[in-house]
C-alpha cells in the first residue's frame, strides 16, 4: 500500500520548510531510518529520515 509521506515540523518553532535536496530517487529503496532528503528552514537545514519501509514510487514536489 502507498503511503504520503508529509512534512512535519522538525522543530517546536518551524512554520515554514523548503526541500533544499532529495537524497533518493524514484524507484529507490529505503528503510525506516534512512535520511530521505534535506529541508531547508529560516535557521538551519535539517535531515529528513523515513518511517517506512518500501520502494520511493513518486516524488510529488521538488527541489526548492
Amino acid at each position: 500500500m502507498a503511503e504520503k509521506i508529509p512534512m512535519l515540523a522538525l522543530s517546536p518553532t518551524m512554520s515554514d520548510g523548503h526541500i533544499a535536496k532529495w537524497n533518493v530517487a524514484e524507484g529507490d529503496k529505503v528503510s525506516s531510518g534512512d535520511i530521505l532528503l534535506e529541508v531547508e528552514t529560516d535557521k538551519a537545514t535539517m535531515d529528513y529520515e523515513g518511517t517506512y519501509d518500501g520502494v520511493v514510487l513518486k516524488i510529488l514536489k521538488g527541489e526548492g
